[in-house]
């Protein structure tokens, strides 16, 4: 509503109309647009005859409120949660042993490593007059991972209290960030929702059924949707139609090379280390580019902290001790970066097609122990406490 009135008030006065007041607030209940759209799904699966009618309204509601996942994903499909919830579990050892491991790894995602990176981003982003240049770079390099650790935090806590209760949800992140493209990215970034737009929108709109033009101006529709689902808000619908523009420059591109080398009969290039280390490093850049205005909070918000961040691109801040001064000190930094290390150290696998978790496991007692105890020691020990972290809320609990 809100950004509905301010559009109006924009168009408005170019005709020195009268503003529109609008005094009320509407309060949303948490996590509305996760149920809401898994209803949607259940309703369309229904519709299309991909799932059956479920008349028990007890089993239904449950489908709809299932706690783990209840405000914040994954989102899961009628065709696997209404399934199980349909059939009887047993507590069993190895639900408890996965469910147990899934929320410590989940924990240390989100109090280890996303708590503390949001100490020192909030702190940038709030002053990006005073902290400007490498600064901001920084601190928007830290916001992807920050981001990215509390959402796979929150969903793999969300599977692993699942499991406790036998009932399987649905891996919501699968090393985004060692993708090779933006395309990829959104394979691998947010399953459930990616997913939830492909099907039920993308699709339906004609996904690449209808041309080249049709196919992109769809892949527009569904960004910009996407953007508008986080926030009603131009920074929101900005960022999703600029993950749009990438997609489609990509397509345009790869079809410029295709009809180059067909003309020229040029070799096709080597997939090298090189070669594929230089691809994930630009679309790591487009990716954490475009969350620049996702954390902005808003349009003019981010186009201030662009300005900021190429006024004073001073180098030293990255040697002389600058960056330890923002609220987290220089041990507590060690411990967020090695933190960070042991993540992609387990996200490498992933990318791999490797079960981290059966791997886990299949490991010698003292090995797994270790990781265990190393675990719990690190979030009792390093973990975000005390009231400066009591506003760290999950970041899609707003969503």
């Amino acid at each position: 509503m809100d950004l509905a009135i301010q559009t109006l008030n924009r168009v408005g006065g170019i005709f020195h109309a009268s503003p529109v007041t609008w005094d009320h607030h509407i309060i949303l209940p948490v996590g509305i647009s996760f149920y809401t759209l898994q209803s949607l799904g259940y309703l369309i699966d229904v519709y299309r005859g991909e799932i059956y009618v479920e008349k028990n309204f007890l089993r239904y509601a449950l489908f709809v409120s299932f706690f783990p996942q209840l405000v914040a994903g994954p989102i899961e499909r009628s065709k696997n949660l209404l399934k199980q919830l349909g059939t009887k579990h047993r507590l069993t050892y190895y639900n408890i042993r996965d469910g147990i491991l899934l929320i410590l790894y989940g924990l240390f995602l989100k109090m280890v490593i996303a708590d503390r990176a949001a100490v020192w981003v909030d702190e940038v982003y709030s002053k990006p007059d005073v902290y400007q240049g490498f600064y901001i770079i920084f601190a928007t390099i830290l916001f992807a991972i920050q981001i990215y650790c509390d959402f796979y935090g929150y969903s793999t806590i969300a599977r692993g209290s699942a499991q406790l209760m036998g009932i399987s949800l649905m891996d919501n992140f699968n090393a985004p960030y060692y993708s090779k493209s933006v395309k990829e990215f959104w394979r691998r970034w947010h399953i459930s929702l990616s997913s939830w737009f492909r099907d039920y929108l993308y699709i339906p709109l004609g996904g690449n059924r209808k041309g080249t033009i049709r196919k992109r101006i769809n892949l527009m529709i569904v960004f910009t949707v996407s953007g508008l689902w986080h926030g009603a808000s131009l920074a929101y619908i900005f960022w999703g139609m600029l993950n749009g523009i990438y997609q489609v420059a990509a397509e345009i591109k790869d079809a410029g090379k295709h009809f180059i080398r067909r003309v020229l009969k040029l070799p096709e290039g080597k997939d090298t280390f090189s070669a594929r280390a230089g691809k994930t490093a630009i679309t790591f850049f487009l990716v954490t580019f475009a969350w620049l205005f996702f954390r902005a909070g808003g349009f003019h918000a981010a186009m201030e902290v662009l300005t900021n961040m190429a006024a004073n691109m001073d180098g030293l801040i990255l040697f002389d001790g600058s960056l330890y001064g923002l609220g987290v000190d220089r041990q507590s930094m060690y411990i967020m970066f090695i933190s960070i290390a042991v993540l992609f150290a387990v996200d490498h696998y992933k990318y791999r097609g490797v079960d981290v978790l059966q791997k886990f496991w299949e490991q010698g007692y003292w090995l797994k122990a270790a990781c265990i105890v190393g675990m719990i020691l690190t979030i009792t020990l390093y973990g975000c406490y005390g009231t400066m972290y009591d506003v760290q809320q999950f970041i899609y609990f707003q969503f």
